[in-house]
């Protein structure tokens, strides 16, 4: 019995060590899903904003009174759910993608600038980075998305309005640390400017620590564009999006849980897939992380 044990312990370890070194299974589904979203068009067996009421509420194929042609079942208004969420797929990547680009260039901008130049145009920057950091992220979001109008446009906007202060606050700290290394001193001796001295030697000492965050926020984008979208000033209807896919199926809880079932394990497969390979290249990234 203590063989078997050890045994089987060992055999976890190296399993959980495998994964440790190659997050396989969360490459797969994120791979996986960039592919759904970037072939929607050729994929999905049925346009995701057409459906017929005289199909609506359809059950899995694997459930009684389900049909082959609607392997995941319909929604209240006969629109076939898996070909919403491949198109939801896309939306939700989409505006995480253009969300996390936008909001890390101009966090990175800030930040560097900051960091480096010091003084006044430090204090400036960074209050207002202290005052975006204070605020609650999703009560914000629903002000400013409701005041401007739900559209796609409008919720990549008010993301980016959001989210760039972490990059500010991460990439300010990490070149205070870089601006005060020797290379840097030399560069200076050698007459290279200011401006120069952040593209040239600062920014690339930083772009491991942004390809970490980056990976995270994207998953915490699709959340928050999943949470606007099932308020209802997200993504505005009939355009698939998994938050308000999950938003159509509260009604309907009771009788056709397929309807909210399926969008909430995508979000929770992606967020999940996504947070595991973060945390990958923070270990991977990291020196001190890696030895242990």
């Amino acid at each position: 019995m203590v063989a078997f044990v050890q045994k089987s312990t060992k055999r976890w370890h190296k399993i959980a060590f495998w994964g440790r070194k190659t997050p396989v299974i969360s490459i797969l589904i994120l791979t996986s899903i960039c592919f759904v979203a970037i072939f929607a068009p050729y994929i999905a067996p049925y346009s995701p904003i057409k459906g017929s009421l005289s199909k609506n509420l359809v059950p899995p194929a694997w459930i009684e009174g389900g049909s082959r042609a609607h392997l995941l079942g319909t929604d209240h208004l006969g629109r076939d759910i898996l070909s919403r969420l491949i198109y939801g797929a896309r939306v939700s990547l989409t505006v995480s993608l253009l969300a996390v680009f936008f909001s890390g260039t101009v966090g990175t901008i800030i930040g560097l600038t900051a960091g480096y130049f010091g003084g006044f145009t430090e204090n400036l920057l960074m209050r207002f980075t202290d005052i975006g950091l204070s605020m609650p992220m999703i009560l914000m979001a629903m002000v400013l998305v409701a005041g401007l109008g739900p559209s796609y446009f409008n919720v990549i906007l008010v993301i980016v309005m959001l989210l760039w202060p972490r990059y500010a606050r991460q990439v300010r700290g990490e070149t205070l640390s870089i601006k005060e290394r020797e290379f840097i001193d030399l560069a200076r001796v050698a007459g290279s400017s200011g401006f120069r001295i952040v593209y040239r030697h600062v920014f690339p000492n930083v772009i491991p620590t942004l390809l970490v965050l980056a990976t995270l926020q994207v998953s915490y984008v699709i959340i928050m564009e999943a949470s606007l979208s099932f308020l209802g000033v997200g993504i505005p209807p009939p355009t698939p999006s998994w938050g308000a896919m999950v938003s159509d199926g509260r009604g309907v809880i009771n009788s056709a849980w397929w309807v909210f079932l399926f969008p909430g394990i995508a979000v929770f497969l992606t967020v999940l897939a996504g947070n595991l390979l973060g945390d990958w290249l923070r270990d991977r990234i990291d020196p001190k992380l890696r030895q242990v």
